[in-house]
């Protein structure tokens, strides 16, 4: 997979062959080994080659990284507008096994793009248009870099306010339990049993929480009605305002109705006060403790899926970045609809990759599956491992990719989706990152309700990649 898009006739066009085979005139037939390099990204003085046979590699340095831009088959040429002008060579030329090639130097050059203005127009053309796309992908790559950095820099920044948050919110709710149990001792209006029968509503509304929690709109509505109807019927004032939140923090009318048979008038109306305002204290400090725990989380969740501070090639564990892209999706997962299954290998093992580019595999893959469900439906994660590497799958019950492109799904630019909505880029990016980088496969199976991508990845990368 290239850099390049090869479909892009403007970048890529063909010599005709009589005009190619006009072009030792100019220069000379150069046979080319296995591996024999043309040129080199930074030489100063380099010729242009056309490919008369076999293929010539076309590859440039990102950072740490060498990537593939193009390779360059019988009638198309090797060369960029700054052999004209004088700059360095922006990529390098490799044979990929034996070539033949003719070389034209410069001076050469220009005096057949003299005589043959019609083709010199189409390659020169095509030099600058690569020219352009080499230099709009290195201004990307320093971009993307900068935000690594950036965020890198953010989530440092934020780690140790959230924490400090989390920790407070966590002292904040014992603190509040704690505060209203002695305030109610100094309340004059209610006996030591009336507080311990208080008391035991609070205890026992807090352990029927999760219950509440779990009820639908019509069954809490109902319980509203209920408990504000009986607290009306004791002739106690703000009945509706108060019913919503004792049924939110757990009370039932089971709780409340014992209260009625020991107190009356003001004491009722004291009791019920404070058994709301405390479980309204409970709850508020409940949801900050819980919002200042998820920010923690996503901070924890950004540094592992990026991996900030650890080496780009290392041992990894294929689970936790699973997990931690999912906690990147958490929203549209949680709030969308989609349901998550794991079916995860318990003795599934570590493998050596570069983690940062294996999450954004996952990233591809779940960010399609959940779109392609349009947020409503099932994604299934099955992991497994056989004796030279592990298998990850990925399922969905979306609508299915249609057999006619099934082929087509992992070429650069190209898209499902409607105009504005996707480059084209998420699965060709995958494609790369498994087959190139981890030298793993990548395989699609769909049909309506069930779409699956398989990743299959070794145990250990070769040698030189170590």
């Amino acid at each position: 997979m290239m850099l390049h898009d090869l479909n892009e006739a403007r970048l890529f066009p063909v010599i005709p062959d009589e005009v190619l085979e006009t072009l030792p005139r100019y220069g000379t037939v150069v046979e080319v080994p296995d591996g024999g390099v043309l040129f080199s990204e930074g030489d100063r003085e380099y010729p242009f080659f056309a490919v008369l046979d076999g293929r010539i590699r076309i590859t440039k340095r990102f950072g740490q990284e060498e990537r593939v831009l193009a390779v360059h088959h019988r009638g198309q040429f090797a060369g960029e507008i700054s052999m004209l002008t004088g700059a360095p060579a922006m990529a390098t030329g490799v044979a990929e096994g034996p070539a033949r090639v003719v070389r034209i130097p410069n001076q050469d050059f220009r005096r057949f793009a003299g005589s043959n203005a019609p083709n010199a127009k189409i390659i020169l053309e095509a030099m600058a248009g690569r020219t352009r796309d080499v230099e709009a992908q290195a201004r990307q790559q320093e971009k993307l870099a900068a935000l690594g950095k950036l965020s890198a820099g953010l989530a440092h920044e934020l780690n140790n306010p959230a924490s400090a948050a989390r920790r407070a919110a966590q002292l904040l709710s014992e603190s509040v339990k704690h505060l209203y149990e002695r305030g109610l001792v100094f309340d004059g209006r209610f006996h030591p049993e009336d507080r311990e029968l208080m008391l035991s509503v609070i205890t026992q509304s807090r352990e029927g929480r999760h219950v509440a929690a779990g009820l639908d709109s019509i069954a809490r509505s109902d319980c509203e009605e209920a408990i504000g109807t009986w607290i009306d019927s004791q002739n106690v004032e703000g009945a509706w305002e108060m019913a919503p939140v004792l049924v939110e923090g757990g009370a039932t009318l089971e709780l409340l109705e014992p209260l009625a048979s020991r107190l009356n008038g003001d004491a009722l109306h004291g009791a019920l006060c404070w058994i709301e305002s405390t479980l309204r204290a409970e709850s508020l400090a409940a949801d900050l403790e819980s919002a200042t725990s998820r920010i923690s989380e996503l901070i924890e969740a950004m540094k592992a899926y990026t991996y900030m501070d650890r080496a780009a090639f290392q041992e990894t564990d294929v689970h936790h970045g699973i997990d931690s892209t999912l906690a990147i999706f958490a929203s549209c997962i949680k709030y969308g609809g989609v349901t998550v299954v794991r079916n995860y290998d318990p003795e599934l093992p570590m493998i050596c990759a570069h983690a940062g580019e294996l999450n954004q595999v996952w990233t591809n893959l779940i960010d399609n599956a959940v779109d392609a469900m349009d947020g409503h439906g099932t994604l299934t994660i099955t992991t497994g491992h056989h004796a030279d590497g592990i298998c990850v799958e990925f399922a969905d019950t979306g609508p299915g990719i249609p057999e006619a492109i099934q082929s087509r799904i992992f070429e650069p630019f190209f898209t499902t989706k409607p105009v504005g909505q996707g480059t084209g880029l998420g699965l060709d990016i995958s494609y790369r990152i498994v087959t190139a980088r981890h030298h793993g496969t990548i395989r699609v199976q769909s049909k309506p309700g069930d779409t699956r991508f398989s990743v299959t990845l070794p145990l250990q990368q070769p040698e030189e990649e170590q």
